[in-house]
């Protein structure tokens, strides 16, 4: 159930260095001391969840178990509809240990190849507590797939997503400007007219 967030900190429950920049640049207005996983040494939980919503909770709940702090992660991914609905909640899977997004991209448009280009990424941020207390966010944004990759801002499947109504792909636009409009935003939306509104 959302409340307002009083604390002064927060673990950011992720291991991915774009999303930590990404999600400080969002909170940096409410001036909360934003933490990341790695800076703290928290080990990666296993994503063992059938949703983005079960394993954004299960993030979570792992790195308030480990600090006694609040904690916020986000789950990700993209979701072709020709590919039924994958990579989606495996997006970083298919990108490999070594987190090769230039393989996924490749192996996604191998798999797509002259098939419907539709597109969306999702993101389900999860906001736990010590005290149990959790709440759940998602934000969706549809496109199509480009292809060759275009840009090198961004991270994940970035650079081959466009946005419906736009003409550059995420890995093109500024930072600042994809920041406003992308899937995160709209569940980072949410979450701040719950919570921090």
């Amino acid at each position: 159930m959302p409340r307002r967030f009083s604390d002064e900190r927060l673990v950011i429950a992720s291991h991915n260095p774009g999303k930590i920049v990404e999600i400080g640049a969002l909170l940096a207005p409410y001036r909360v001391a934003t933490l990341g996983a790695a800076e703290l040494g928290l080990a990666e939980p296993e994503e063992t969840g059938a949703t983005f919503e079960e394993n954004a909770a299960l993030k979570a709940r792992a790195a308030v178990k480990a600090t006694s702090l609040p904690a916020l992660a986000d789950d990700s991914g993209l979701v072709v509809p020709a590919l039924d609905g994958a990579p989606g909640i495996y997006s970083a899977r298919w990108a490999g240990p070594g987190r090769d997004f230039s393989a996924a991209m490749e192996r996604v448009n191998r798999e797509l190849g002259t098939r419907d280009r539709s597109a969306s990424f999702v993101s389900v941020l999860a906001l736990a507590w010590p005290d149990g207390a959790e709440a759940l966010f998602r934000g969706e944004v549809s496109g199509t797939l480009a292809w060759p990759p275009r840009g090198d801002n961004g991270f994940g499947f970035d650079p081959i997503f466009v946005l419906d109504g736009h003409r550059l792909t995420f890995g093109e636009m500024a930072p600042e400007e994809k920041y406003r409009i992308d899937h995160r935003a709209g569940a980072f939306a949410k979450l701040v007219a719950a919570c921090f509104g």
